[in-house]
C-alpha cells in the first residue's frame, strides 16, 4: 500500500486543531483533538507531550497569528500595536487564559516576543531591574482588557437599589463601545505612567 504524500499529524496540525476547538467553545483535550483529526489519542503523543504540551503548541500557534514584530518604532508604538494585537488575541480565545497562565513559557516563538519586548524596553531607556515587572504589568493589562472584551454586553445589571452604580449605568455604553473606550482609557494611563516612571528616572 503507498504512503500518504502528506503528514496525517505534525506539532503544526496538532496545535492548530486545538486552536480551533478553543474558538468554538469546545473542548480541546487530547481525546477532542484526536477526534477532531480523525486519529487515535495515542498517535498524539508521538507529536506532543500530554496536555501540557498541546497548551504550548496552542501557544506558539497563537504568537505566529498574532507577533507584533519588532520595528524601528518607539517603545510607546511598539506597546500600544502590542497591546491591541494581544487584546484581540486572549477575547478570541478566552477559554484558553486559565491553561496559558498556568503553565511554564517554552515556545521559542514566544520566547521571541518577549525578548523583543524586553528589548524594546531597555532600548527605551528602562532600568533592568524593573523590566520583567513592566513585562508582568504589561501581560496582566493585556489579558485583563482581552476578556473584558469577551465579556457580555452587560458587565453590571443591579437588581436592587444602589447609590450611585445604577445611575451611572442609565444610558452608558454597553458590550464592544464600551469595552474600547476603556481600553484607550487604560492604554493612555499606562503609557502616560511609563513615561513618568522613565522621566523621574532620567530627568533632564
Amino acid at each position: 500500500m503507498p504512503r500518504p504524500t502528506t503528514r496525517l499529524l505534525s506539532p503544526d496540525i496538532i496545535g492548530d486543531a486545538g486552536l480551533a476547538l478553543a474558538r468554538a467553545g469546545e473542548p480541546f483535550g487530547v481525546n477532542a483533538i484526536a477526534r477532531r483529526l480523525g486519529v487515535r489519542p495515542s498517535s498524539l503523543y508521538n507529536h506532543v507531550d500530554g496536555m501540557d504540551g498541546i497548551v504550548e503548541l496552542m501557544r506558539g500557534r497563537l504568537i505566529e497569528a498574532y507577533r507584533v514584530d519588532r520595528t524601528d518604532a518607539s517603545w510607546e508604538e511598539h506597546l500600544v500595536e502590542m497591546l491591541r494585537t494581544q487584546r484581540r488575541m486572549y477575547a478570541d480565545h478566552p477559554q484558553l487564559v486559565p491553561l496559558l497562565v498556568g503553565k511554564t513559557i517554552t515556545d521559542p516563538g514566544v520566547i521571541a516576543a518577549y525578548d523583543d519586548l524586553a528589548t524594546v524596553l531597555v532600548d527605551g531607556g528602562f532600568p533592568e531591574d524593573e523590566i520583567l515587572s513592566i513585562i508582568a504589568v504589561i501581560d496582566a493589562f493585556a489579558i485583563g482588557f482581552g476578556l473584558d472584551l469577551a465579556s457580555p454586553d452587560d458587565v453590571w445589571r443591579p437588581e436592587q437599589e444602589t447609590r450611585t452604580l445604577g445611575r451611572l449605568l442609565d444610558g452608558a455604553e454597553r458590550g464592544r463601545a464600551r469595552s474600547d473606550r476603556t481600553f484607550e482609557l487604560g492604554v493612555s494611563v499606562l503609557i502616560e505612567s511609563l513615561r513618568t516612571r522613565l522621566r523621574n528616572r532620567h530627568p533632564d
